[in-house]
């Protein structure tokens, strides 16, 4: 008989003999190029030179805080907006007395692209995907009965974020709060919003005038409040890779402590300030370990600047759950995901945390969703025993060496930002942009194809879907109701105080002395209106418009071997061939909703399968959009809607089209379209509607078809 010793050795010998028989296939390449293996030991981990670092600290790679959630767990926040400033103070009041920590804060697009909800360009996004916020009336209502001295708000705004901090700090003081007791996070990161999100105003020179005038103002009047939260989470929602994320978040980082210090500010009074903000995916352990290779990184950034305090090297973030990662199909599958993505952000040391609701693929999420979504975290902070041990993941042979080639990746991809002249200079060459719409092709590419499995939409599909409950906003009726008190409001001001503060501050923006916050908020307390303080610095600063551009030639090669992608662009061919001519089409974004990641997708891709594609510019009006199709006698319009104004914007689309005498012209949207709507926007005149998850070869068929059918009966 074999001695116990003797039968462990020989299988130790088997197993590493299967292990080194392992077919090549069994090494995993993720999209940030790094090569996963079956099996990570002690071997791995010897090129790295963190592994006998603690929290707290220096280079804080398992947590800023030495005891971090034993000592106090992340905060709970829900980021949330509805239509008023009275149906999100309601959802807000509730949420906190349901065990939310912080109010965090979703403005609609009107208010981010600094327009009154009266303007004439913003019919149909008042009040939709966010709240409408026009004065510091509409501010006092958002937080009546919520104590500002001791809740923490964060608030998502950065193109006209002056006006909205200016409104903030005034609603503080006249509920009795001085400034220097508000506590919160304002994101106020536009670099990112060149590059992914678009909700931008100002050019980039004077947008970081704006940036580093609110650095200065609040680290010299509002000690406890974030002046900035430098995010990532954009960049991953428009396709980038986390390699790609972590690199361009820190390298903005690095350009706005730069811009802090060129007002002469001393890195200490405001360092310990900065806080980020990461989207966190489905890639459970690349995220836990994004997080840790983030504030390893930021460590090495901040030390450049030679800081005295050692608050001033730590990054502390807080993360919400992938948007991009919820499917219409199967949508209860979402709070699954969102579970895991939750569980990752914790184990990668987060400070705060938002988690999406199930239906937000399909609309905004309804109370019962967002109950779900906020009993995720609690059940994770009370129930599961994370909170008991501080970075539960360190010395894991995977995680360990994640972190550490996540970290080189991205270090990388800094010093070639750095090659350019900065972060500034890197978005002025396109290149940061270009590489993240590369990566959400491609990564498009694989899903359709089938190689990227998304349970519920291109495996494992119901047969039959069930319909859910979604919330809808009226959004005329919202519209009307803003429209009433900002009549109310200019007409109970004091209006030669109202307009010397907008005199003073136009005053400031032209020539440059001053603060813009301390003089937007004089203005504020004078009752200017958000698009009247936004105004009074486009008069100085003009309006920033990007030239829409569209990648190629990346949908194209991964789909070469797909035979319905070969079978569709034969027929295509075969068209062009009969008729002389590509067919057109017009890819378009109305309103203020500046995410354009699905539109761009579609661009790319259709242009490799060969229709003649115009990439329309950002923030059209419907009458514009049919001005361009006209223009440009394109064959299909297709719109991309990701901001709930379909119902108001697709049908003046239409009937525009049909006024100018261009009714011949095929419409189609796709996105974020609930499937209840969809007969309303077939009986409004649109052909086509494609709902999120929709496979782009098939909506290339259909619109093909429907250009075929139009030729036809030509």
């Amino acid at each position: 008989m074999m001695s116990d010793g003797k039968c462990l050795t020989d299988w130790q010998n088997l197993a590493e003999k299967e292990l080194k028989a392992a077919p090549e296939s069994l090494t995993w390449h993720t999209p940030e190029g790094i090569a996963v293996k079956p099996l990570y030991t002690q071997d791995d981990l010897a090129a790295i030179g963190h592994l006998d670092s603690l929290p707290g600290l220096e280079p804080f790679l398992r947590g800023p805080r030495a005891t971090m959630y034993a000592g106090r767990p992340w905060t709970i926040r829900q980021y949330a907006g509805f239509s008023t400033a009275e149906a999100s103070n309601a959802f807000y009041r509730r949420n906190l007395a349901a065990g939310q920590q912080g109010v965090s804060v979703a403005f609609d697009l009107a208010t981010h692209r600094g327009y009154d909800s009266d303007h004439p360009r913003v019919v149909g996004d008042v009040g939709k995907a966010g709240v409408a916020i026009d004065s510091v009336e509409d501010m006092k209502i958002l937080f009546d009965g919520i104590p500002l001295e001791k809740i923490s708000v964060s608030m998502t705004m950065n193109g006209a974020v002056i006006p909205i901090l200016a409104s903030f700090i005034v609603a503080g003081e006249e509920q009795g709060v001085s400034r220097e007791n508000l506590s919160g996070t304002i994101q106020n990161d536009i670099l990112k919003e060149f590059m992914v999100r678009n909700t931008y105003i100002y050019p980039p020179e004077s947008s970081m005038r704006i940036v580093a005038d609110i650095i200065e103002y609040t680290a010299k009047e509002m000690p406890k409040f974030n002046s900035i939260s430098i995010s990532g989470y954009h960049m991953q929602e428009a396709g980038a890779t986390l390699t790609q994320e972590l690199a361009f978040t820190l390298a903005d980082g690095r350009e706005y402590v730069r811009a802090a210090l060129a007002k002469g500010l001393n890195v200490d009074d405001f360092a310990g300030r900065l806080s980020f903000f990461f989207a966190i995916g489905m890639n459970f352990f690349m995220e836990a370990a994004k997080l840790r290779a983030a504030r390893l990184l930021w460590t090495r950034i901040m030390k450049e600047f030679e800081p005295k305090k050692a608050s001033s090297l730590m990054l502390r973030t807080h993360c919400q759950t992938s948007g991009v990662s919820l499917a219409e199909q199967d949508p209860y599958n979402n709070i699954i995901r969102t579970a895991f993505e939750a569980m990752s952000a914790v184990l990668g040391g987060t400070q705060s945390l938002h988690t999406n609701s199930f239906d937000e693929a399909i609309a905004l999420p309804t109370e019962f969703s967002a109950r779900i979504a906020r009993n995720t975290q609690l059940i994770l902070q009370h129930e599961t025993g994370v909170t008991k041990v501080v970075d539960p993941l360190a010395g894991s042979y995977y995680v360990e060496s994640l972190t550490y080639e996540l970290a080189e990746k991205a270090w990388a991809l800094i010093e070639e930002v750095e090659a350019l002249g900065g972060m500034t200079k890197a978005i002025e060459s396109g290149l940061p942009k270009r590489l993240i719409e590369e990566a959400a092709t491609r990564r498009q590419a694989a899903v359709d194809r089938g190689e990227e499995v998304i349970v519920g939409v291109n495996k494992y599909r119901l047969l039959e879907e069930a319909d859910i409950d979604t919330l809808e906003i009226d959004n005329r009726a919202v519209r009307e109701g803003q429209v009433r008190r900002i009549k109310k409001i200019r007409q109970l001001r004091d209006p030669k105080k109202c307009a010397g503060a907008i005199k003073a501050l136009k005053k400031v923006a032209r020539t440059g002395e001053g603060n813009l916050l301390a003089s937007a908020v004089e203005a504020a307390r004078a009752r200017a209106s958000v698009g009247e303080i936004s105004d009074a610095m486009r008069e100085a600063f003009g309006d920033y418009s990007a030239v829409p551009e569209v990648v190629g030639d990346i949908y194209g090669p991964a789909s070469e071997n797909d035979p319905e992608y070969q079978t569709l662009k034969g027929r295509l061919s075969e068209q062009v061939r009969k008729s002389g001519r590509k067919p057109k089409i017009l890819i378009a974004k109305l309103g203020q909703d500046g995410h354009d990641r699905g539109a761009k997708v579609i661009a790319s891709a259709f242009g490799d399968i060969g229709f003649d594609v115009v990439a329309g510019p950002l923030f059209q009006t419907p009458d514009e959009a049919a001005d361009l199709a006209m223009g440009e006698m394109v064959d299909i319009l297709g719109v991309s809607s990701l901001a709930a104004g379909h119902k108001t914007l697709m049908p003046e689309l239409v009937a525009r089209l049909k006024a100018k005498g261009a009714d011949h012209v095929i419409v189609v949207c796709g996105g974020v379209i609930p499937r209840k709507d969809y007969e309303f926007l077939y009986e409004h005149g649109v052909a086509a509607v494609f709902g999120p998850g929709t496979n782009v070869v098939d909506a290339a068929r259909a619109v093909l078809d429907l250009t075929q059918g139009r030729l036809r009966n030509a």
